[in-house]
């Protein structure tokens, strides 16, 4: 997905697209999480994690790959939607299997480390895409044909390595058909409140990665240099999602690490519209550090704030309306870049959604261990 970003400026030209019409080559894939992620949480909540993310990883392998076939701008949307279903059947099953083969001691430590996966594939795709995959191939097709290895590789070592949780363990990651309870999720205030956070900071983070190249070029930048710089949102984020959930556990809170993020995209997007090329690292750094932390802190939080046997189903809330919000952002700014020319707005628009933001977190109820002492 993230090798996107770096070419829009090719796939805009060469299709002949609009920005909001190249937005959703980027945030297709965002719109097809939210769509199954709630009937995906419902399927592994019934078959179990190995089967449920397999069929996923394998619709995803199949999606990445055929994006290399697209003839035209409507095959590759679809393929785009197909790859993005994978996802949607993918992503509620991680903090699942955490619940299930974790202590609730280390949920935050053992969150961390599958997180630091999620990073570091979008930090090489927005780091090479441009300055050594695009060279090598010399077309979009041919990016995304070797941007697709990773996902086929995926796929087959999911289905090679990975098993359902131990036999005494089942009754904690399926539900009987006839007894799933459906009514004490959707009366959990908290859950509801935590969704929200997610689609606001979906919102913030997947605008600021998907344009954050172009901006980057209308100041300047070259491709290869522009996507290198937004790569830095990236690569900060891999040491924070590992030592975070750690700090957070040893202080015994997790709300900080919700309104502190919050105030860093505010201070990023203000400095975003202010400083050159030479300069951009600083707001990509706070923007990194402010995601990763946000991030693992709400996949830490969802295992909290609802009963085991749900969680499936409660990620898929999350990440619905989480997905919804990384869907409109990139959009937005789309819009905003075809009508005005200039990304700033965007910024500013960033920087509102933030302080929403902030306001929410802060409503939310503590669930770190301290509280749980307690």
């Amino acid at each position: 997905m993230y090798c996107v970003p770096p070419i829009e400026h090719i796939l805009k030209e060469n299709l002949s697209l609009t920005y909001a019409q190249t937005s959703l080559l980027y945030s297709g894939p965002i719109l097809m999480i939210a769509v199954t992620a709630i009937p995906a949480g419902l399927l592994t909540d019934r078959i179990g994690i190995r089967k449920a993310a397999g069929i996923g990883a394998i619709i995803l392998a199949a999606g990445s790959a055929l994006r290399a076939t697209a003839t035209g701008p409507a095959s590759l949307l679809a393929f785009t939607f197909l790859y993005g279903v994978g996802l949607g059947w993918s992503f509620p099953n991680l903090p699942k299997l955490v619940s299930l083969w974790a202590p609730k001691d280390r949920v935050g430590t053992i969150t961390s480390i599958y997180t630091v996966g999620l990073y570091s594939g979008p930090a090489l795709a927005l780091a090479l895409t441009v300055a050594a995959v695009l060279p090598l191939t010399g077309t979009y097709q041919g990016v995304f044909l070797i941007w697709s290895i990773p996902a086929i590789a995926a796929a087959v070592i999911w289905w090679i390595f990975v098993s359902e949780p131990p036999p005494h363990e089942p009754v904690k990651g399926k539900l009987d058909h006839g007894n799933l309870q459906l009514r004490p999720i959707f009366q959990n205030k908290n859950l509801w409140l935590l969704s929200t956070l997610a689609l606001l900071h979906f919102f913030v983070f997947y605008t600021w990665t998907g344009w954050a190249p172009t901006l980057l070029i209308s100041k300047g930048a070259s491709a290869s240099l522009a996507g290198l710089i937004t790569s830095i949102t990236i690569w900060a984020s891999i040491p924070v999602v590992f030592f975070m959930p750690r700090l957070s556990s040893k202080i015994g809170l997790r709300k900080p690490f919700l309104w502190g993020p919050a105030i860093g995209f505010i201070t990023a997007s203000l400095l975003a519209i202010n400083v050159g090329v030479s300069a951009s690292w600083l707001p990509m750094l706070i923007v990194g550090i402010a995601d990763a932390a946000l991030f693992v802190t709400l996949l830490t939080m969802i295992v909290e704030i609802v009963d085991t046997k749900q969680v499936g189903i409660a990620t898929g809330i999350l990440w619905t309306l989480g997905h919804v919000g990384g869907f409109i952002g990139p959009v937005v700014g789309g819009h905003i870049l075809d009508s005005t020319g200039d990304l700033r707005l965007s910024l500013i628009l960033i920087a509102i959604i933030s302080a929403a933001l902030l306001g929410t977190s802060l409503r939310l109820p503590e669930t770190g261990p301290k509280v749980s002492r307690n």
